[in-house]
């Protein structure tokens, strides 16, 4: 009966339960926990194996730039970056109440990083994340449209509860991808958040975008309902942590 149990988990892929009453079977029978417990056991067992399967594989589909943790972010007034306004972000209700996160500061003082250890913990906490660097961005716009499966891959996006796009602001956008960022934004509005990292200030980016029309409904999807942080400091590329 023993054995049958096991292959009946197994068939019916309850991994996190096979290994708990495996654990259990490997105990003296003195030590076996009463039926009440073990189904207690067993239950917490596979719940904390799904969580974790589900939390690797957020973490591979985001695409993170950085592998980093929201530990290590360094909080300071030199970086204008406060503990209070890192904790306000940390339990990631900022993305049950979809609201967006504008990291602004020079090269190298620590914006991506920021924004991955945030996509980090969205990923931790069950928030289906994903990464694009501006430049990636705009070509998977331009394939997506070659291929004809430019709806397709907006719909895709939709199902991402937090969205980071960094290195807002480097190059020009083409009408195209600024369209798409549009669409991508009005899919988003009240529903999901949306993170930017850019070195222009948030004041700059209407006439970066340089369409009137366009821009202004870009930054009304993203500023009212915003978190802005705008870090300061030297740059930190060589520092191990940021």
């Amino acid at each position: 009966m023993k054995n049958e149990s096991l292959d009946m988990f197994k068939q019916m892929k309850l991994t996190g339960m096979a290994d708990a009453y495996q654990a259990v079977l490997s105990l003296p029978i003195n030590n076996h926990p009463d039926a009440h417990q073990l189904v207690a056991q067993l239950l917490d067992a596979e719940y904390h194996y799904r969580t974790d399967r589900r939390t690797k594989m957020f973490l591979r589909l985001s695409k993170l730039r950085y592998q980093a943790s929201i530990q290590d972010i360094e909080c300071s007034e030199k970086r204008n970056l406060s503990k209070e306004k890192l904790t306000i972000l940390a339990d990631c209700n900022y993305i049950t109440r979809a609201e967006n996160i504008l990291i602004t500061g020079a090269t190298g003082c620590g914006k991506s990083y920021l924004a991955c250890a945030l996509g980090n913990n969205a990923c931790l906490f069950g928030h289906r994340t994903l990464y694009f660097n501006l430049n990636r961005f705009a070509e998977q716009i331009s394939i997506a449209k070659t291929e004809g499966s430019l709806i397709k891959w907006l719909d895709k996006l939709k199902k991402a509860q937090l969205i980071i796009l960094d290195d807002f602001g480097l190059q020009p956008l083409s009408q195209s991808v600024k369209l798409a960022l549009l669409q991508i934004l009005e899919d988003r509005y009240a529903k999901a958040s949306t993170l930017i990292c850019s070195q222009l200030p948030i004041s700059s980016w209407h006439a970066y975008l340089d369409e009137p029309t366009i821009a202004d409904a870009i930054m009304d999807r993203l500023v009212p309902k915003a978190h802005k942080i705008d870090l300061k400091g030297e740059s930190l590329r060589n520092r191990s942590k940021i």
